[in-house]
């Protein structure tokens, strides 16, 4: 099950939490697996639902006319990759690989109207891992203000739809 928490204090992504404008955190309960936060990442954006494909498509169709960026499919990975090739810069996805450890991997994306950043940071507890999808939105200008009163509702029900895509959630 998918519930809505703070960001970890430990994490990387909680030193980016400064003037942030907007930023939330979902977590999930896995069953004790190997697998490193980048993993975690790839396995579930490569079982992106329609839905949410579709709302990308037609996101990033109007975006030019208010001059965002495409960013294309959030499930555009390189299957043919293996994890342990990616390094800091390459992108995935929408976003690119800002930092990375085993533990956590933190993605962005930025353009004149704000700066994205998630991450999906892995914890051990008591039954297995913990993963922590947290979001946090540095926005520089009116449009992006507005266009981040039309997402977060979005977003909102998008990273828990994805989170539940994973084959080794706790039930």
């Amino acid at each position: 099950m998918v519930k809505m928490v703070s960001v970890p204090p430990n994490s990387q992504i909680s030193q980016h939490l400064v003037n942030a404008n907007f930023f939330d955190a979902f977590q999930i309960n896995l069953t004790p697996c190997k697998r490193t936060a980048l993993e975690i990442y790839l396995e579930v954006i490569a079982k992106t639902p329609g839905w949410i494909s579709f709302l990308m498509a037609l996101r990033n169709r109007a975006a030019p006319m208010f001059g965002i960026k495409n960013l294309g499919a959030l499930s555009n990975i390189n299957c043919a990759k293996q994890p342990s090739e990616y390094r800091v810069g390459d992108r995935v996805g929408i976003f690119t690989i800002h930092s990375m450890t085993d533990e956590e991997v933190i993605l962005k994306d930025s353009d004149q109207h704000l700066d994205a950043k998630v991450s999906v940071c892995k914890m051990q507890s008591d039954a297995g891992n913990v993963v922590t999808v947290s979001t946090v939105v540095h926005v520089h200008n009116l449009l992006g203000h507005v266009y981040m009163f039309f997402v977060v509702p979005f977003h909102k029900r998008i990273v828990p739809s994805v989170l539940q895509q994973t084959e080794y959630r706790v039930h």
